[in-house]
């Protein structure tokens, strides 16, 4: 497990260069799946990578935000292409694969970013019907975008799959267990992937940050305090670990990464 520290609110990473000493491949025409991309650390990666050259479906429920996503990216002369899903749906995740495939051609990189939490995450509150949807969304879903995209990445014999789970999938913390085994469960979702996998050139990433800056920290039972915030990662962050990954050589892989904030 490699683990990268980020200095507060700046000093983020450019491909990799500094971490790992390698050249970065380009991402120029690369057709890169996004979901998750409406806000937070997946709006961050999807603007990053089609700043980068990349030709990027962004994906996510809110059609409203991923409108405003696209504007944002033709106002800098960037094309992007959006798609209203639910990741919950496998349906609508084949549909996304198969939209994709055709608007833009087979997917080289898949991004998974969805998440989300409750507050109900104490033992004590936690039901059944939480639960199950904490395990659908940060799970179940991750599965359902990668049947999809993994039949056309066999028959190229190349593709990455970057999976963004969180601290909690391998640190103990206050996050409740639904979170936590969901997130937990991501991780080994990732690494059976590239054992099986990698016999077809397809390789896959697992990051796992610490406390970022982003919507879902609306659903802790205690918001963080601005001081705790200023210490946190900002989605770029995140973002940069993730193009770091992407812009690896063929023949590399980082298979699990761990981003935190210097100073927590």
């Amino acid at each position: 497990m490699i683990v990268v520290y980020i200095a507060r609110r700046s000093g983020l990473l450019r491909g990799g260069r500094h971490i790992i000493g390698f050249m970065p491949v380009s991402l120029k025409d690369q057709v890169i799946l996004v979901v998750g991309a409406s806000s937070g650390i997946g709006r961050a990666t999807a603007m990053m990578m089609a700043r980068d050259g990349a030709k990027v479906m962004a994906s996510a429920r809110r059609q409203d935000r991923l409108d405003d996503l696209q504007r944002a990216m033709a106002a800098e002369g960037i094309a992007m292409e959006v798609f209203a899903a639910d990741a919950t749906d496998v349906s609508e995740m084949n549909r996304l694969a198969e939209t994709t495939r055709q608007k833009l051609g087979p997917v080289d990189i898949a991004v998974y970013v969805t998440g989300t939490n409750t507050p109900d995450r104490s033992m004590q509150r936690l039901r059944p019907e939480i639960w199950n949807d904490l395990i659908t969304t940060n799970l179940n879903s991750a599965y359902y975008i990668t049947q999809a995209v993994l039949p056309a990445m066999r028959e190229a014999r190349s593709g990455q799959l970057i999976y963004v789970s969180s601290i909690s999938g391998h640190t103990p913390d206050a996050s409740g267990a639904a979170y936590q085994a969901s997130k937990r469960g991501l991780i080994a979702l990732s690494h059976a992937i590239r054992g099986e996998e990698k016999q077809n050139g397809i390789r896959t990433t697992v990051i796992c940050p610490g406390l970022v800056d982003t919507e879902i920290l609306e659903k802790r039972p205690v918001k963080p305090t601005p001081e705790m915030l200023a210490q946190a990662l900002l989605p770029e962050h995140v973002a940069e670990a993730i193009l770091m990954c992407a812009k690896l050589p063929s023949r590399a892989v980082i298979p699990e990464l761990t981003i935190i904030g210097s100073a927590l």
